[in-house]
C-alpha cells in the first residue's frame, strides 16, 4: 500500500527534490515580463515571466532589485537569472531572480543608463542649475551640421521672425564614432564667443544616430556653459541625456528657433511691459522722493528754536501742573493731620472735665495738685466750666485715707 503524505508533506518533498537538482540552482530563462510590481514596504520584486504558451512567477529581493540597471516594463523581453525554488505555503514553483538584463538592447542601453546615473548623482541634471532664457537675445549660436535639414529650419525661422538678430554657426558632426568630440569643441566655442543662447541641435534618426548626444562628453559640455542652452535633438518622441542637462528641451529644430527668436507681438508686449516698468518706477522714485522731503521738513521743523521753545514751555506747564497738584495735597495731608492733633488735644485738656461738674483750684494760675502747695490764708480760685470763684484758705484738712 503506497504511504498517505499530508499536503505540506508533499510540497516539502518536491521542494527538497527541485533544490536538489544542481541546474534548477544556476539557471537562465528568456521570457516576457508581465505584472512586475515593487512592494512598498520591503521592497521585494514581484513580476511573472511568460512566452507564447506558458507563464512562470518570479521575485527578486530587494538587494537584488536595488541593484538593477533599468526599470524593468510590461511586455519588454529579458533574460532572468536565478534559481527554482518552491513556495510550499501555496504548492507553487517560482525563480527567485538574482539578475535581470534586457534582451535586445544588451550592453549600450546598461551603459547609457550607467551613464545617466552617474550624471545624475552629480547634479548634472538638477533643476537648480537651469539657467533663465533670454527674452530678447541680439546674438544666437547655433551648434549643429552645417549639411542637415535642421541648420536650414533653425535659419529659416529666424530670418522670417527675427530678422535683426545675429546667428553664428559653430559646425559640428552630429553622427559617427567622433561626433561627440566635435559637439563638445563647437559647445566651448560657441559659450566664449559671447552669444546670449545656444541651440544644440540636429534632424531625426535612429537610436543609433543620435548616440553622439548621449556620450559623458557632450552632457558634460552642455552642463558647463554659462550661456544658456537649448536642445532639439531628433524627433519630438526622442529624449537624449542632453535633453536633461540643457536649460530647455525643444520638440524640434523649428520649434528652438521660435524659442529664441520673437514674433512681433512679443516685442510689442514687452515694449509695453518696459514703459509700465519704467513708469512704475518713476512713480515709485517721486513717491520715495516725496516721503524723504516730509522727512527732512519734520527734522527741520524739529530742530527750529521755536519748537525747542515751544517744547520747553510746555514742560514747564506740565511740571507747574504737577507742582500745584502735589502741593495741594500735602496741603490737605498737613491740614488733616492738624485737625487729628487738635482733636487729641481738645480731648486731653482739664477744661473738658469741667463739662462733667469738676472745678479746679488754681493759686496765681498754677492748679492745686498738692498740700504743700497751700497754706492757710493763701487766696486761690476756683473754677468752674462756664464761671470762677475767688477764695481764701481758712484751714486745711488732710485725708488721712490716702
Amino acid at each position: 500500500m503506497p504511504s498517505i503524505l499530508s499536503v505540506s508533506q508533499l510540497n516539502k518533498y518536491i521542494s527538497l527534490k527541485l533544490g536538489g537538482d544542481l541546474k534548477l540552482k544556476s539557471i537562465t530563462v528568456r521570457g516576457e515580463i508581465s505584472e512586475f510590481s515593487v512592494h512598498y514596504k520591503s521592497g521585494h520584486a514581484y513580476f511573472k515571466l511568460k512566452d507564447d504558451t506558458s507563464v512562470l512567477k518570479g521575485v527578486m529581493f530587494a538587494r537584488s532589485a536595488s541593484r538593477l540597471a533599468f526599470t524593468p516594463e510590461a511586455g519588454m523581453s529579458v533574460l532572468c537569472s536565478g534559481s527554482i525554488q518552491v513556495y510550499e505555503p501555496n504548492g507553487e514553483y517560482q525563480i527567485i531572480a538574482t539578475e535581470l538584463t534586457p534582451v535586445g538592447v544588451g550592453e549600450k542601453f546598461l551603459r547609457l543608463n550607467a551613464i545617466k546615473e552617474k550624471l545624475e548623482k552629480q547634479g548634472v541634471f538638477s533643476l537648480d542649475k537651469k539657467k533663465k532664457l533670454p527674452t530678447l537675445p541680439k546674438k544666437i549660436a547655433v551648434v549643429t551640421s552645417l549639411n542637415g535639414a535642421a541648420l536650414q529650419d533653425v535659419l529659416n525661422i529666424l530670418k522670417r521672425r527675427f530678422p535683426v538678430g545675429e546667428v553664428d554657426v559653430f559646425p559640428a558632426q552630429v553622427q559617427g564614432e567622433q561626433a561627440h568630440l566635435t559637439i563638445e569643441h563647437a559647445l566651448k566655442r560657441a559659450d566664449l564667443s559671447g552669444s546670449d543662447v545656444i541651440i544644440l541641435t540636429r534632424g531625426g534618426g535612429a537610436n543609433e544616430d543620435l548616440m553622439p548626444f548621449n556620450t559623458e562628453e557632450v552632457v558634460l559640455a552642455v552642463s558647463a556653459c554659462k550661456t544658456p542652452v537649448i536642445t532639439a535633438v531628433g524627433h519630438e518622441t526622442d529624449t537624449t541625456l542632453v535633453d536633461y542637462a540643457s536649460d530647455y528641451r525643444a520638440p524640434t529644430p523649428s520649434a528652438a528657433a521660435e524659442v529664441c527668436a520673437p514674433t512681433l507681438d512679443t516685442l510689442l508686449g514687452a515694449n509695453e511691459l518696459m514703459r509700465e516698468r519704467l513708469e512704475r518706477a518713476m512713480r515709485f522714485c517721486v513717491t520715495s522722493k516725496n516721503d524723504e522731503l516730509k522727512a527732512l521738513q519734520t527734522r527741520l521743523n524739529s530742530a527750529s528754536p521755536a519748537e525747542s521753545v515751544k517744547r520747553l514751555q510746555q514742560q514747564l506747564d506740565a511740571k507747574d501742573e504737577r507742582l500745584k497738584l502735589v502741593y495741594k495735597a500735602q496741603l490737605s495731608r498737613y491740614n488733616a493731620n492738624l485737625e487729628k492733633l487738635d482733636s487729641k488735644l481738645l480731648a486731653l485738656s482739664p477744661y473738658k472735665v469741667l463739662e462733667r461738674g469738676y472745678a479746679i483750684a488754681l493759686k496765681q494760675g498754677l492748679a492745686v495738685t498738692q498740700r504743700s502747695q497751700v497754706e492757710t490764708d493763701d487766696e486761690l480760685e476756683i473754677r468752674f466750666y462756664d464761671f470762677t470763684l475767688k477764695t481764701k484758705v481758712l484751714d486745711i484738712k488732710e485725708d488721712k485715707e490716702r
